[in-house]
């Protein structure tokens, strides 16, 4: 029996040898190539055996409108074009209920409760860190995160259910396969357009755990929903403002595209960096048999989207928003010698800013505002009239935000912003640490200390890196 089992033994090992051999010898298209003959050979056998009587049964609607969206001429393009009107819908559409959802919870709630706190005898700093900091910070991240993405993601959907997403990553396989990454990335990229916690979940249809992290690391590459309002305003107010009026849309639009282009390029690049470093290994062969078009049923849609996708993400944002505006409302609140915590913060940072082209205001902003990316703005807005005096605020600590863009250009201009600051603080928007709530989810789905580190601090080298660049030949050439 032993003498079996060794035998057995050593004929296993041989075809496990023998199979690793022929593996690299029959090279890496070989699956593809074999899945390629298999369709081909079902096709002849259809156009051998079956005989049409009607020759215009033959057309297939959906056949020629692959020929179309998943060509090497069109596909892109048609790919970029709907992307765009995506994420247009979602800016423009986002705009009247995020003023609603403004007005409601900041100009009407907000006295209301700093009313009440005062009727009920709270301490002034009770009433300040409960309303004036927790408070309002939840009150900014409901009001600019769930009008964008109660759009996009229902959007999304749509275009899931209807088929379109699978041509999507048909397109953009080869791309990924070359850059060492896996073609359904593409889905996972595009929803992290509308929120990086939702395409870190997304990573869920990879298959492959080495390509599932690659994804999950660099999927804050995406420019999601909480920094779009930032590279508008700023492109608006800067970037626009160097043309002649009748221009400064087409040229602020252009940078903003310009800027989510650029993170395309940094996923590809450090996904490829991962795969031949960290996260060595083959590529997993994608063989992806394109679904039929179908009716999305509509409503089950939209349910479904804003429960499972908007809510879900919009409370874990609310979760991490709250102790930052206790935080923001402390550090502005409390003294140390003459000056506020946030002062000595600014101040200390101000050097190092000045290397990145950036300042110590906005250094500080982006960090306390790791819980939610949809603060930044209120937040140097903030810390920018504490410093400068600039009359107009609403006191130390207060979040609020201007409703004329003019306005808000002005409060920066006196802060000190330039062109340069501008450009490079749309950079850092883009390369910068994920939000909270993309870490915590990050975490949870690789239960990973390390990988979280890593898809944490990536951004941030690059960031620095890529602003200090900028700054130093910007300050040289111009």
């Amino acid at each position: 029996m032993e003498k079996l089992r060794k035998m057995n033994r050593k004929r296993i090992n041989r075809i496990i040898s023998l199979s690793e051999e022929l593996r690299w010898k029959i090279g890496d298209d070989f699956h593809d190539n074999l899945t390629e003959s298999i369709y081909a050979d079902a096709s002849k056998i259809v156009e051998d055996s079956v005989t049409y009587t009607n020759k215009k049964s033959r057309f297939r609607l959906d056949v020629n409108i692959d020929k179309i969206v998943t060509s090497k001429i069109w596909g892109f393009p048609i790919m970029l074009f709907i992307l765009g009107v995506v994420l247009w819908l979602t800016i423009i559409g986002a705009n009247y209920p995020s003023g609603l959802l403004s007005e409601l919870l900041l100009d009407i709630t907000h006295p209301i409760l700093k009313n009440f706190g005062e009727s009920v005898g709270l301490p002034w700093w009770l009433n300040g860190f409960l309303f004036d900091g927790v408070y309002l910070a939840v009150a900014w991240v409901i009001a600019v995160m769930l009008p964008p993405m109660a759009i996009f993601f229902p959007l999304f959907t749509l275009l899931e259910d209807f088929g379109y997403l699978p041509r999507v990553a048909f397109n953009m396989d080869t791309m990924f396969k070359k850059s060492g990454a896996h073609g359904k990335q593409a889905l996972t990229m595009t929803m992290g357009f509308g929120c990086n916690a939702a395409g870190v979940i997304a990573t869920r249809i990879i298959d492959s755990p080495r390509e599932r992290l690659i994804a999950i690391i660099t999927n804050n590459f995406s420019l999601c929903n909480g920094r779009w309002p930032t590279q508008i305003l700023l492109a608006t107010i800067f970037i626009g403002a160097v043309v002649p009026e009748s221009y400064s849309s087409f040229v602020s639009l252009s940078a903003v595209i310009g800027i989510a282009v650029l993170g395309i390029f940094f996923m590809f690049f450090f996904s490829w960096a991962l795969s031949k470093t960290m996260l060595k290994g083959e590529v997993s062969t994608f063989n992806l048999e394109l679904p039929p078009y179908r009716r999305p049923v509509f409503w089950k849609t939209i349910y479904t989207s804003l429960i499972d996708r908007t809510l879900i993400v919009l409370w874990r944002a609310i979760v991490f928003a709250a102790p930052a505006g206790a935080v923001i409302w402390l550090i502005s609140n409390i003294d140390v010698g003459n000056e506020s915590i946030a002062s000595w913060i600014i101040h200390a940072l101000d050097g190092f800013g000045f290397l990145l082209g950036l300042n110590g205001v906005i250094l500080l902003a982006y960090i306390v505002a790791i819980p939610a990316n949809e603060i930044v703005i209120p937040t140097i807005l903030m810390l920018t009239i504490m410093v400068t005096g600039i009359s107009g605020g609403e006191g130390a600590g207060v979040m609020f935000e201007l409703d004329s863009f003019n306005a808000m250009g002005d409060i920066l201009k006196e802060g000190g912003w330039t062109l340069l600051t501008a450009v490079n603080v749309m950079l850092f928007s883009l390369l910068h640490n994920p939000c909270s709530t993309t870490i915590y989810t990050i975490y949870k789905e690789t239960r990973s200390v390390k990988w979280t580190v890593v898809a944490s601090v990536l951004p941030v080298i690059v960031g620095l890196i890529v602003t200090f660049l900028v700054a130093q030949i910007w300050r040289i050439l111009l």
